[in-house]
């Protein structure tokens, strides 16, 4: 039997769907309006005041979940950039994410966003909302592999920053950016391993501890106040001083949402953090776990920079991202719940 679009009314918004490490990325690929703006980051304030339906749309509930997280590719005023894009998810958008710009490496390779793919890497210029990034995709005999990138300069906010955590008491906090802001902090401290705790305890931990600094801590980006906001909380196992033995975290972001791969922007802003600290070098290459699903990420800094008044650090990430599949979603006038909808 041929499959065939059943009946709807509006346009369709087409797909494809892959993940990175166990985490989802939906690209939307047709069916969205102009995202007007002169700039990525006026762009996604637009996406946020104008076409946020959409987002809900396709992340939400029927046709995504409370953990969904998706891309739309958009025009880069930067010369150099092979393509512009902005991040979703359950809250928002974001305005950096690690493990979409692997999936992105990938796809921007396969479906000829780049003009000559090149053996043994292509590189793929992706314009975030935090600034451009350089992925290099495995590239043999006309096939797509693994990709590494190289973030926006990433560093060390604060560190042993007490907040006072509603439920915990005192907790002390490290606070870094690698393309959005995170918290850090071992996840003993609540007794809890990331590992092998269960997923509802650690998500009420990490959002405790989000809610507290968001209250508590002002934030700053010396490029622009659009960056200049908490993303997440991510609890890691407290082994910060390198070994060549993985280290595991879990992210918890958003709107409680759980990130199921190591977080790209996470593992970068954790590398800048332990570089900042003396814990790890230039060039120490680190692997980093999910204590979600177990899949693994490299981290190293490779590179000593500047951003504002903060020393930083460039830093390499490297995972794999799969295809999942493609999909055409429509919209019936008739139902109450197209808008979508999310269970807490």
């Amino acid at each position: 039997m041929e499959l065939q679009l059943p009946p709807h009314e509006g346009v369709e918004l087409s797909v494809v769907d892959m993940h990175t490490g166990g985490e989802p990325l939906r690209i939307i690929v047709a069916g969205y309006p102009e995202v007007r703006g002169d700039s990525v980051l006026s762009k996604r304030r637009y996406a946020c005041e104008h076409l946020d339906h959409l987002r809900k749309v396709l992340m939400f509930e029927p046709r995504g979940h409370y953990d969904m997280y998706g891309a739309l590719i958009v025009d880069s005023e930067t010369p150099e950039a092979d393509l512009g894009v902005l991040f979703m998810h359950n809250e928002g958008y974001s305005t950096m994410c690690g493990h979409a710009v692997i999936a992105l490496g990938r796809f921007a390779v396969d479906y000829k966003l780049v003009k000559e793919p090149r053996s043994p890497e292509t590189q793929v210029n992706i314009h975030c909302p935090c600034g451009l990034v350089k992925a290099f995709v495995e590239y043999s005999a006309g096939k797509t592999g693994a990709v590494r990138f190289l973030s926006v300069p990433a560093f060390a906010f604060a560190t042993d920053v007490t907040v006072t955590v509603e439920g915990f008491g005192e907790v002390t906090v490290d606070i870094s950016y690698g393309g959005a802001f995170y918290a850090f902090v071992d996840a003993q401290r609540f007794g809890l391993d990331v590992k092998q705790s269960r997923t509802r305890d650690l998500v009420d931990a990490a959002t405790a501890v989000t809610r507290a600094i968001k209250s508590q801590v002002k934030l700053h980006h010396p490029v622009s106040d659009d960056l200049a906001f908490l993303y997440g909380t991510i609890l890691t196992d407290g082994r910060d001083q390198f070994s060549p033995e993985p280290t595991a975290n879990i992210c918890v972001f958003a709107e409680a949402q759980v990130d199921r791969s190591p977080t790209g922007s996470g593992v970068t802003a954790r590398v800048a953090l332990q570089y900042h600290k003396g814990l790890i070098q230039l060039n120490q290459t680190r692997t980093f776990q999910s204590g979600a699903t177990g899949s693994k990420f490299t981290g190293k800094a490779v590179e000593e920079t500047r951003c504002g008044d903060f020393r930083a650090v460039v830093v390499e990430v490297a995972g794999r991202a799969f295809y999942t599949g493609v999909s055409r979603f429509v919209q019936e006038p008739q139902d109450e719940l197209t808008h979508g909808f999310l269970l807490k």
